[in-house]
This record gives structure tokens, C-alpha cells and sequence, in this order.
């Protein structure tokens, strides 16, 4: 799903609204209605740098006379730190006031690019794509999920009604695979059903389900290996659960088709930005 302008709009709205910046108490007191100032945004360490439109509509929203001017794009790596990667001009107490909340958005959403490259560049070669799960903050899902793509991953199923998903307490609430993918076929015959499988015996009975999609859920490495012999192509295979940099290389050359990775939105860490007055 594309970041709409709506939908920027209104996470750049509430993230102003909790910083409370209709009554910024310091820059109103300290700076000079008229006050000017020009000031550099810096990615003070390497990464791959997102979030810079949702930066330039903070400044926009806070004040329309602000001027945002984007030095590197979105998805882009800086290997060089500290890297200027936009400039800003206009009325000093705006420039101050939205400082936070436009460091705190690309901070979040660099670091979810960031984090994503480095799983992307972990199995390069191996024609596995990294998707990102809906383990995201509240909120912030579909800039989250923009960065990722940012990042060279995929994004699955951006909510409940973007794609049919049957997870082990379906299966356990129904009493197995067969039950559940005969209710969901009755329910959504004209959509693909992926379902979960823990087991190579669960992987058969998916498989003769004909289910369009099976999800290895924490598996071995050598037991995914056994399921891709098992499928044969037969269905989309992703392999889920506690993937990390350490062992992602691994799963990848099982031969799956796709690693889902919830680490790329959850625990992400936000990369260090300042914003520098000249």
C-alpha cells in the first residue's frame, strides 16, 4: 500500500498534537517573532536514509513559510556520517518547534530502512525476498511499511482484510488444517490461502489442501530443506520465526521463496539525527 497524501497527513498531525507545538513555551519566549535561521538535518551514523517527505510536511504544517530542501532520497545509503541529507530555512520558532517531531519520524523510519538492507544484503544471490510482518507501532504502520520497501524488502499483508493468513490458533480453534481451509475456501473461494505449517506432516496436509501458500513456522533449517523437497513448487513457501542477521543466510539457502523478518519493524533501532542551526 502507497503512503497517501491523507494518510501522511494525518500521522504528521497527531505526532505534532502530542508534542503539544501550538504552545511551544521556549522558542516563543527565547525567539523573536521575525527571527530567521537556516539549519542542516544530519544522519550522524551510516544507513539508508527514509522519512525526509514526512520531515518536510512537519515544517509545512507547522509553519507553510518554511522551506525544506532534500539533499539525498529516500532509500538512498550514507555511508559517510555525519551526512546532510535535507536543509532548512524559515521563521526560527517553526523551525524549532517541529525540530522533534521531524527527527524523531526520520530517525524511526531510517532505522527500519536501515535495518532492512542489512537482511536484503544477507541473502543476496539467493533470489529470496525479505518481507516485513504486521508487527509494527501503532499508528505508523504504513510509513513503517514504506520503509522497508525503502529498504529493498517486500511488505506482506498490510492489515486482516489484505490477505487470507490461517495461523496455528485457527487451527487449534477449529481442530486442524483440513477444517480450517474448507471453511475459508467456502468463505473466500476466489482468494489465495496461505496457512501455517510447524511440521513436515503439517506441510502434506496444506499441500493437500492446495493451498496457494505455506508458512514454516520456526522450523530447523534442515527441516525446511526437507519441506521445499516436499512442496516442489507447488506452493509459495515462507519461512518465519526468529529469523535474524546471524541465521537468515541459512534459511535463505533452503531454498524458500520468501523469509518474513518481524524484527524489521519491531525492533528496529532509530538512527542517531540532529538538526544543526548555522
Amino acid at each position: 500500500m502507497e503512503v497517501t497524501v491523507d494518510s501522511l497527513v494525518r500521522i504528521v498531525r497527531d505526532a505534532l498534537a502530542e508534542d503539544g507545538v501550538t504552545g511551544d513555551l521556549t522558542s516563543e519566549g527565547v525567539l523573536p517573532a521575525d527571527a530567521l535561521c537556516t539549519a542542516r538535518l544530519l544522519l550522524k551514523e551510516p544507513g539508508v536514509v527514509c522519512g525526509l517527505e514526512a520531515a518536510a510536511l512537519v515544517f509545512r504544517t507547522v509553519d507553510p513559510e518554511v522551506r525544506f530542501e532534500v539533499l539525498v532520497a529516500d532509500g538512498d545509503r550514507c555511508d559517510d556520517s555525519p551526512t546532510a541529507v535535507a536543509r532548512v530555512e524559515g521563521p526560527a520558532r517553526a523551525v524549532m518547534t517541529g525540530e522533534r517531531t521531524a527527527l524523531n519520524l526520520v530517525g524511526r523510519l531510517s532505522g527500519v530502512a536501515t535495518l532492512t538492507r542489512r537482511f536484503v544484503d544477507a541473502v543476496e544471490g539467493t533470489g529470496v525476498a525479505i518481507l516485513d510482518t504486521r508487527k509494527t507501532t501503532p499508528g505508523l504502520r504504513i510509513l513503517e511499511k514504506y520503509a522497508v520497501r525503502c529498504g529493498g524488502g517486500r511488505n506482506h499483508r498490510y492489515g486482516l482484510d489484505d490477505g487470507i493468513l490461517v495461523k496455528d490458533n485457527h487451527l487449534r480453534l477449529v481442530g486442524g488444517i483440513r477444517t480450517a481451509i474448507e471453511r475459508i475456501r467456502l468463505a473466500s473461494p476466489d482468494l489465495p490461502v496461505e496457512v501455517e505449517a510447524e511440521t513436515l506432516a503439517d506441510v502434506r496436509e496444506a499441500l493437500a489442501c492446495g493451498v496457494e501458500g505455506i508458512l514454516l513456522d520456526n522450523m530447523p533449517t534442515a527441516t525446511m530443506a526437507k519441506a521445499v523437497e516436499l512442496v516442489g513448487g507447488r506452493a509459495r513457501l515462507e519461512a518465519s520465526g526468529g529469523v535474524s542477521l546471524e541465521t537468515v543466510r541459512a534459511v535463505a539457502e533452503t531454498g524458500v521463496d520468501f523469509i518474513s523478518v518481524g524484527a524489521l519493524t519491531h525492533s528496529a533501532r532509530s538512527l542517531d539525527l540532529s538538526l544543526e542551526v548555522l
